[in-house]
């Protein structure tokens, strides 16, 4: 089973992505959506939430987890990597978003300046900066923290005004820029993508975040069969979140894009 966690419900875009390409596997999903969201939190509560989260999913069966979140992958995945993984769960793997995003943005990028728009927490980081890097020295990257663009999408106001106006806000430093490739460093960006283009311009390429994950996945599973082979596969969809399950349906369906019912659970 590919277990996939995020701190809310953004993360059900880039499983939406992977089921499509592996619809073979068995998949749990976890939103931590009590305590959503992740990125105002300081480094040490996001790697002890996302710790929660790890210890649930394998508990629960999993044998490989997606970090379906910015925040997580930027903040606690390489504490998770390095140390809780090869004294607590040797033969299991935890992967993230932040890799495939900056490969995918460095092999597009021409003119080698990379935007990034994200949350504070993965703003703070500079985890797709460091990671830009090391695919190549040459790319600079401008990175843009945008604290009310997840509020506003998840009480339903992207389209709005209000939002237009601080999203060109947001926009008009990584534009000055002069980038040719933006990165979305949060999982619920996907859904305002289109105005993001509309104000970035047509000659940016906006990633979908989405689709490069899966991708990715579809490619390491390839290289590394000792994880795909214990993967099990009888088509099973589990969604599990840490809030009421009856106020987070209705939210989940704006990312997902079909209904879907949800089992509340504790992580302590």
């Amino acid at each position: 089973m590919i277990g996939i966690f995020d701190s809310g419900l953004g993360g059900l875009t880039i499983f939406k992505e992977i089921e499509k390409v592996l619809p073979q596997y068995d998949y749990l999903y976890l939103g931590d959506n009590a305590r959503a969201p992740y990125g105002d939190h300081s480094q040490a509560t996001i790697l002890q939430y996302t710790t929660e989260a790890v210890d649930y999913l394998f508990a629960a069966g999993c044998s490989f987890i997606i970090l379906a979140c910015n925040t997580a992958s930027a903040e606690a995945l390489p504490s998770i990597q390095q140390k809780i993984l090869p004294s607590k769960y040797p033969g299991k793997n935890v992967l993230g978003v932040i890799r495939p995003l900056a490969e995918a943005a460095a092999a597009i990028t021409k003119n080698k300046r990379i935007g990034v728009l994200g949350t504070r927490s993965t703003i703070n980081s500079h985890a797709y900066r460091k990671e830009l890097k090391k695919q190549n020295k040459e790319i600079m990257s401008v990175e843009q923290a945008c604290r009310m663009l997840v509020p506003l999408i998840e009480e339903g106001f992207e389209g709005s005004p209000a939002s237009r106006m601080i999203l060109k806000k947001y926009i008009r430093p990584v534009q000055a820029y002069g980038v040719d490739t933006l990165i979305l460093g949060c999982t619920h960006y996907g859904i305002i993508k289109k105005d993001i283009q509309r104000y970035i311009g047509a000659r940016v390429q906006v990633l979908d975040s989405g689709a490069i994950v899966a991708e990715k996945l579809v490619d390491y599973l390839q290289r590394h069969p000792e994880y795909e082979t214990k993967l099990t596969r009888g088509g099973e969809r589990k969604f599990l979140t840490t809030e009421n399950s009856d106020l987070v349906a209705p939210l989940a369906q704006k990312f997902l894009g079909r209904k879907v019912g949800f089992e509340q659970v504790s992580l302590i």
